[in-house]
Formats: C-alpha cells, structure tokens, sequence
C-alpha cells in the first residue's frame, strides 16, 4: 500500500507535509469525487471482504468503489499515514419508513481529533446525505455544506446526525420520488456515540448487510458519485443526477430509466467503473436514498 498510488488514484496532487484542517478536507473532496459508494460486488457474484489490503487493492488498483466499511477503513489509513489522529466509530443508520434506527450498528465512521477540537470524517454514506467537508462535532449548530446544511445534536452522550433538505425540482414528475419523502424538510441520517471502535467489531455487521433478505444492499444494487456541483446515483435500473442549489434553494433533479444494455456503459461514462463480472442489477426496495 503506498500513499503516492492513492493520491493519483483520487487525482490529489496538493500537499500533504502538514496534518492541518485544510489538507484533510482537500484530501476527502478529491476522495468523494474519485471513488463510488457502491455494493456491486454482491450484485456481480463477489463477497465483500473486510481486510485493508483486499480494500486497498479494490479501490486503488482496480479503480473500484465501496460501502462504509470500505471507503472509511481506507481513508482511516490514509489520515494515520499523514499524522491525524483517527478513531473508528460506528453507527445505526436511520430508516425513514419504519421512522426508526435498527438495534446494532451498521455503519462505520471517522472521529478525528485536530487543534483541539473533534471532526466527523465519513467518506462511506453516499447519496444525498453525504458529507463533503469534515464535520466539527458540536451540537446544535448549522453548519452548512453544499449538499445541505447539517448539523449534530447531542443528548447523553449520544450524538444525531441530520440534514436540512432542500426543495426538488424533478425534471418529469413521473419518476419523482415519494410523496412523504418530496415533503420531508429535515432527514435523520444516523445516530452514533464516540466509543472507539475496532475494525473487527464490523465483521458481524460486514456479513449481516451482505446477506439479510431485508438489507438495503441485498435488495439494492447501488452506485452514487459526488460531482462537482451534485451527485450521480445508480439503483438498479434508475439513473438519477442531481445538481445542488439550482436556484431559490433547490436542487434540481434528472431521473431515468436504462435498458439493460445501457447499464455497462453508463458505469464506465459516469462512474468510471469497469466490473471484472456481469453485473444483475436489483432494485426491490421502497427504502428512499435522495
């Protein structure tokens, strides 16, 4: 594994001499832009390993994405490599139609801490409700990005994530997204605490979301890259792209269908993926991701 190889993979080409606030946000803005979230390994007949080095190799070399667990355990070591002081954390992703957090953690996430003060860096969310800059962990305070603006709130010892959603503008109402989920004016994202964590207590979890009839990821085949000015999404079949703040405090939101043929295409044009398998696309769920 060799730091220089990871900064060409994202395209970083800035410094890294000093572990500061601005080479880390520099550094997580180019990895968001460069590596999918996806889980089309389970959808192509592949296993999702949790081992740094099979990571490494997967989003490095084959110039792949990857989920929470993947994206996350590979930026904890790129941080540690320049000198940051990183914590692994986990937590329960909120799912909006049971209006509820599930019982066991699910989701991996970066505590770093940095000129006395504490960051959220999570590389591994994906979608709309993905970070773009590191986040300073107070409660209950704004704290705007362009996606949105987040902010945590602490009760505890336990700390929430949200995101203030902006209005949509859907190019054809026909592929709109739910009535309740249009409407929604502020979405819980996850809940977490700051107990540290070990990558093998995510092996349980890794396993579970692979397998379980009722996770997203198994009824589900994802890909969402953040652009320059939005996002890209593929589940299944529908393509959606979204390019934040428009006008008036909307985004401004393009669904479509693919044929199968378009599909291989479509990954390699705007997601710049290549899979080594054929890929059976899934989309099964109600579960909203915009």
């Amino acid at each position: 594994m060799d730091i220089e190889e990871y900064f060409a993979r994202i395209s970083y080409r800035g410094s890294h001499s000093k572990p500061d606030l601005a080479t880390m946000s520099d550094i997580f803005q180019h990895h968001i832009r460069a590596v999918p979230f996806e889980n089309l390994s389970m959808h192509c007949g592949e296993s999702i390993e949790l081992n740094l080095e099979a990571t490494y190799d997967k989003i490095v070399r084959k110039n792949r994405g990857g989920w929470c667990m993947e994206n996350n355990h590979l930026l904890s070591w790129v941080l540690e490599t320049l000198g940051y002081d990183v914590t692994l954390l986990g937590a329960r992703v909120y799912v909006p139609e049971l209006d509820s957090y599930p019982e066991e953690m699910d989701h991996l996430l970066l505590q770093v801490q940095l000129d006395g003060k504490s960051y959220i860096v999570d590389g591994g969310f994906g979608f709309a409700y993905q970070l773009w800059q590191p986040i300073e962990l107070i409660s209950g305070t704004d704290q705007p990005q362009t996606p949105g603006v987040f902010r945590f709130q602490e009760e505890s010892g336990t700390w929430y994530l949200e995101k203030v959603k902006r209005k949509q503008c859907v190019l054809d109402p026909s592929t709109s997204t739910p009535q309740n989920v249009e409407n929604e004016v502020c979405r819980r994202i996850y809940v977490f605490t700051l107990q540290p964590r070990a990558i093998e207590e995510f092996r349980g979890c890794n396993a579970h979301l692979q397998t379980a009839p009722d996770s997203l990821f198994v009824t589900k085949s994802l890909c969402s890259l953040q652009t320059a000015d939005g996002i890209r999404v593929l589940v299944g079949w529908k393509l959606t792209e979204i390019k934040y703040n428009y006008r008036d405090n909307m985004d401004l939101v393009e669904i479509r269908t693919l044929a199968d043929e378009e599909i291989e295409k479509t990954l390699k044009e705007k997601f710049n993926i290549t899979l080594d398998k054929k890929l059976v696309p899934v989309n099964t769920s109600r579960f909203s991701l915009l």
